[in-house]
Formats: C-alpha cells, structure tokens, sequence
C-alpha cells in the first residue's frame, strides 16, 4: 500500500462561500489525502483550524454521509442538538439525509487538526445551509440563493 506524502498531497485551503459566509472559514487549510491516494468513492481530508476558524457554515448532505474526528486540539460542534466540545480521539459522524445542520468551530487558543471523511456522490447531492440564504446543487459549479438565482462572482465551487 502507497504512504501518502501529506506535504505533497493536493490542498484547498480557503473557501468558495460567496461573501459574506466566506469570512469565518477562509483560513482553513485541507490537504486532501483521499485525492493523493486516488479514492474515487470516499473523500479523505487533513483538515486544519486556526483559532476563531470554522470547519464551513453550518449546513446538512442529502446523499453524502461524513466523519470527522479531532486528531489534535479542542473544537465545538454545533448541529440542531446545541454544542459539544470535542477533543483529541472524539469523532462525530453525520449520516447523509438527516437535516440535522453542523459545523466545527475553533474556539480554543490553539490550532486543531481534524480527520474529516466523506462520501463523493455529487451528482445526487444537494446541501442545505439552514442559517443563512445558501444552497448547493453537486452537479453544479456555483452556489445559489434559496430562492434560486445564482451568486455572481464569488461563490463558485473549486
């Protein structure tokens, strides 16, 4: 079996969120470890958060289930239930259909490295972001509003 080379592992760091949802995770950083290793079927990422930076906008997968668990640092996990803090060795998992909006926000001093794994079923995938006036369609290269039109300039996915 292959070592993957995290250093040399393809990044995205930053985010498509058009503004203003774009601030609270433009400085996150993922290396993106399924994609160095050829997975085509699950998506594997080293995800890191500054203090005060958000894994994404709190928000919910239609077809795609996701992991994640904290391989270093403190962070808090807010869904529909309020917010947990999780440390080191915790994980959560969120399984694809269930409205239950999430995200992880750094709030500690320090910066936290996460483990995130996922499903990779774009075409049959929509995301609710139940906060804020977002959605998003896999099978297209941009975000829209709820009502439907499309964000100009920014927001257009990698």
């Amino acid at each position: 079996m292959p070592r993957i080379d995290i250093d040399a592992a393809p990044s995205r760091d930053g985010t498509a969120y058009p503004p203003p949802y774009d601030a609270p995770c433009r400085e996150r950083r993922r290396k993106r470890l399924g994609n160095a290793a050829g997975l085509t079927q699950f998506g594997v990422n080293r995800l890191e958060l500054d203090p005060g930076v958000w894994t994404s906008q709190r928000h919910w997968h239609s077809a795609e289930d996701e992991f994640v668990w904290v391989v270093s640092g403190e962070v808090v996990l807010i869904d529909d239930s309020g917010e947990t803090v999780l440390r080191a060795g915790d994980c959560a998992g969120f399984p694809a259909g269930e409205a239950n909006g999430h995200h992880i926000v750094n709030r500690s001093s320090e910066t936290a490295v996460l483990l995130e794994v996922g499903s990779r079923r774009p075409d049959d995938d929509r995301v609710d972001y139940p906060d804020i006036d977002l959605t998003y369609d896999g099978r297209e290269t941009f975000y829209r509003h709820r009502d439907g039109r499309p964000y100009d300039g920014p927001g257009r996915v990698k």
